[in-house]
């Protein structure tokens, strides 16, 4: 699938590490298929010395060799670098992009490229547990789909979505939902802190308890809300907690800040440099 192929990062940072160290790890390609481009020749050379992959400063450079250009670079200089890429794609690579909030229209016009891939991964990418929600244009062939679809599946779980409305929903929802885990991770530590515990012992506490509730919850099959009533008894400590919990309007607050970055995504699409409140 990816024989005689090179994949262009343009933009060396975290996430393009991430993808870098899963197509690495399952042997989708070798090192030598792989260019990095990035503006600080330190963090290129960091890339060279644990991945053995080749490395440049020059955006022009990379995307020239590469037949599938993966656009890894911060939101804000997109527009930077769209004119070094520009011209200097032919008609049958591909782009991948991972850029929040933005939209395929704009990456299109930019580089005057049809065949383009917009993806939205999270974190947990990083140790190959994520969760990437993707589409296309219609220009991408059936093997570039392919493509696409095994390099975005190296980073943990891939859902293909044949509209692009979805992405900005998976943003607010899968790409940011970390956050609100860490969230509600460090509250629970807190608590833990406040009750008596040591923070260690507490993080621990807390650390197991979310990991095993969701391996919990993906084995079992049923509704979350019915393993949420399974273990809420009449008049016990559950049942006293999520109580107070629902009073103070945790799942209001939840649904409302999804929203909000559901609706920050829509607007960062259209060029809105921060909300309009």
């Amino acid at each position: 699938m990816f024989t005689d192929k090179t994949i262009a990062f343009i933009g060396s940072g975290t996430m393009a590490e991430a993808m870098i160290r899963g197509l690495l790890a399952q042997s989708i390609v070798k090192p030598e298929q792989i260019v990095a481009a990035g503006p600080r020749p330190e963090r290129g050379q960091h890339l060279q010395e644990r991945h053995t992959i080749r490395v440049t400063c020059n955006n022009t450079e990379a995307a020239e060799e590469g037949q599938i250009v993966v656009l890894s670079v911060k939101p804000q200089v997109l527009k930077e670098i769209m004119p070094e890429v520009r011209g200097h794609l032919r008609r049958q690579d591909l782009v991948l992009s991972i850029l929040a909030g933005t939209p395929i229209e704009r990456i299109a016009n930019g580089l005057a490229h049809a065949a383009i891939v917009r993806a939205m991964p999270n974190t947990p990418a990083q140790i190959g547990q994520g969760m990437t929600v993707w589409t296309d244009t219609p220009e991408v062939t059936k093997a570039q789909h392919q493509q696409a679809q095994t390099i975005l599946g190296s980073l943990g779980e891939e859902l293909y979505m044949d509209d692009e409305e979805y992405l900005d929903m998976a943003t607010a929802l899968s790409g940011t939902g970390p956050a609100y885990v860490f969230l509600l991770m460090e509250a629970m530590i807190d608590a833990g802190v406040h009750m008596g515990f040591s923070r260690r012992v507490a993080t621990q506490l807390v650390f197991q308890t979310m990991r095993g509730s969701v391996e919990y919850a993906a084995h079992s099959g049923r509704h979350v809300a019915e393993l949420r009533n399974q273990v809420t008894s009449p008049g016990g400590t559950t049942a006293e907690a999520l109580y107070h919990m629902e009073k103070g309007g945790l799942r209001t607050v939840i649904s409302r800040g999804i929203w909000a970055a559901y609706q920050r995504s829509i607007a960062l699409g259209k060029g809105k440099k921060r909300s309009e409140t």
